[in-house]
């Protein structure tokens, strides 16, 4: 259903021609449109994105002040647990303040050092925002927050991203629409002075981690509609000591993240004119040239992209999300979109679509709803947020209110796909609810995105929640439990706890049954014959409800191909003939072959039945 004060956005121009609304500002409207329209160029001077209150009274510490509310800075449930990121030295919550839009750096060299920024308020009674960075060298169960990176000015959007060798990067957006960055190389610790790079609102920063020509490289996108200094693109080849002036990107795609694929491709995702898009530059590696883009694609989610919905009613539902597959396996290479969309088909007012590309962003599948709540039940699935492990296992979160009932009340919910996000496990939850709308620190919102990132054990998020009764943001590492058993999954596998009928790393008991034999899909016999057991395995004349083999074929069907024909006669007549209860014949029994009726008698009836399905007339 449409959101009472929501905006549906694939289609623009009506939003973008009003020159005195900004993005972030909700407005009592319903538009949805799948008409792709062109993308009119906003007033930029008409943007909420710049310091309307001035910073917290002189006197007042800048630095961070111990904390002691009650409460606690942990909170858990099962073996998830979230540790809260901006705490006072004591490691105890600080009542008052709030920190939302986080994001996280892990040094893949060593996992134990993470680092995670956020907008800082250091007050809720205005939205005077610095840029808060809290750092931890126990693999996220302690942290550290010394105090704003810019202490008493104006910071928001912030975007943390790491290289191949450990070093962090945080991509800050100050007043005017200009972007800094910072840089760390002891696991966040410390930060140099920042670097100036350009940027406007919205911005998101990815480097390359491959070990081609590019590596190290480092890319910064922002919505060309509010950017500083003209086009949407600057790229650093120098590790960030300087950034080239901006370039533009095709159709101007919003809201979006990007990704560098293995073979070191940028991909660009977002919002445009002509609905989703995936731009492509194959040659932004290569420092001695300029960048060009060779391939915008654009495909559909199956929705337009909520705002200001009751959940977050003064911002975003989520973000548009690009993630590539380094993976050695079949997959690499693969390119994966997920966004929180309002479907057109009605039902839920918002769910987590995920699409793929085999192609090197050609071309995308029709979009795979990750959410497996009822359709119908009006609850809201959004902040998605995805990301891509080493191993080609991709991790998706959202916030979800299906438990709850309550638009306001949401808890963090996780699956994630070992098959290309093909299939994906049950959806456990992984957070206790909490209200999204308490604390907002003079805006309706708890920001606009989380932040993930993947290694081969685990998913390592940060998001913000109101468990203390005000914003705050928290680590949270990811197991897979998808039983939710309190064990990892493949530690219930090895323990012979769980079946894992086809290797995939995934219990038998989470995967899905497209089918209805019973029997999970991993482990489905392929009757369509495409190498894929899936869906489309049942036979397009399948008898009535009951009358189906452990394989999925149809009773009668005695070679599982589909087709009921004299092959299979051949094993009826001799049960029919002989009659009786229980009589087997020489290869097969009878009744478990043709009993349509269930007496346990191969009579007339059973016959009858055996011709509809010869001829194919059965329903």
């Amino acid at each position: 259903m449409p959101f009472p004060l929501g905006i549906t956005l694939v289609a623009l121009s009506t939003f973008f021609s009003a020159a005195a609304t900004e993005i972030e500002q909700t407005r009592a409207k319903d538009v949805a449109s799948t008409t792709h329209v062109s993308v009119q160029q906003p007033d930029s001077s008409a943007h909420l994105e710049v310091p309307d209150d001035e910073p917290q009274p002189s006197g007042l510490p800048v630095r961070r002040p111990e904390g002691g509310a009650a409460g606690g800075s942990v909170h858990s449930i099962g073996p998830f647990i979230s540790v809260q990121v901006n705490v006072g030295p004591s490691g105890a919550n600080i009542p008052g303040d709030a920190a939302n839009e986080p994001s996280i750096a892990l040094d893949p060299t060593d996992p134990s050092r993470i680092a995670i920024g956020w907008r800082q308020f250091d007050t809720v009674t205005n939205n005077f925002r610095q840029a808060g960075v809290a750092f931890s060298q126990d693999g996220g169960s302690s942290w550290t927050f010394p105090g704003p990176l810019d202490p008493g000015n104006f910071r928001s959007d912030p975007v943390l991203e790491f290289d191949a060798d450990g070093a962090f990067y945080y991509y800050s957006l100050r007043a005017g629409f200009e972007c800094d960055v910072y840089r760390s190389y002891d696991g966040g610790a410390t930060w140099e002075e920042p670097v100036f790079a350009y940027g406007g609102d919205k911005e998101w920063i990815t480097v390359d981690r491959t070990d081609g020509i590019g590596r190290g490289h480092i890319y910064g996108i922002w919505n060309a509609q509010f950017g500083c200094c003209g086009g949407a693109l600057t790229r650093s080849t120098d590790g960030g000591e300087t950034y080239d002036p901006p370039l533009d990107v095709p159709n101007n795609p919003f809201w979006g993240t990007m990704s560098v694929g293995p073979q070191g491709n940028l991909f660009i995702t977002g919002l445009s004119g002509i609905g989703y898009i995936v731009v492509r530059s194959s040659n932004a590696q290569d420092a001695e040239v300029m960048p060009v883009f060779d391939q915008v694609t654009s495909f559909s989610m199956g929705g337009g992209t909520p705002f200001g919905a009751p959940p977050n009613p003064g911002g975003l539902s989520g973000q548009i999300w690009v993630a590539t597959d380094h993976s050695d396996g079949p997959t690499n290479g693969n390119v994966y979109v997920l966004a929180t969309i309002e479907p057109f088909s009605g039902g839920d007012p918002a769910d987590i679509m995920f699409a793929r590309s085999t192609d090197g962003g050609a071309s995308f599948s029709p979009p795979i709803r990750v959410n497996d709540d009822p359709t119908d039940n009006d609850a809201f699935q959004w902040f998605g947020t995805l990301s891509v492990a080493p191993n080609g296992r991709i991790d998706v979160i959202w916030n979800d209110t299906r438990n709850t009932g309550d638009p306001q009340w949401s808890e963090v919910f996780y699956s994630y796909s070992v098959d290309g996000g093909s299939t994906w496990t049950k959806n456990i939850v992984v957070s206790k609810p909490f209200d999204s709308t308490r604390g907002w620190p003079d805006q309706n919102k708890i920001g606009d995105y989380y932040d993930m990132v993947s290694d081969d054990d685990f998913a390592h998020l940060a998001y913000s929640a109101t468990f203390n009764g005000e914003q705050d943001t928290y680590y949270l590492r990811i197991s897979r439990d998808c039983n939710g058993n309190g064990t990892e999954d493949l530690q219930d596998i090895d323990d012979g706890i769980s079946e894992d009928c086809d290797g995939g790393g995934i219990p038998d008991e989470c995967e899905d049954d497209f089918d209805g034999d019973g029997a999970i899909d991993a482990c489905d016999d392929d009757i369509d014959g495409d190498g894929i057991p899936n869906e489309d395995d049942v036979c397009d004349h399948t008898v009535l409800p009951g009358f189906i083999n452990p394989d999925g074929s149809q009773i009668g069907d005695i070679f599982a191909d589909c087709d009921v024909d004299l092959d299979d006669f051949g094993h009826f007549a001799p049960c029919l003939q002989t009659g009786g209860p229980n009589v087997v014949h020489p290869v097969e029994a009878c009744t478990l072959l043709f009993d349509y009726d269930g007496d346990e008698d191969i009579d007339l009836v059973d016959f009858r039945y055996f011709q509809l399905a010869f001829t194919g007339a059965l329903p």
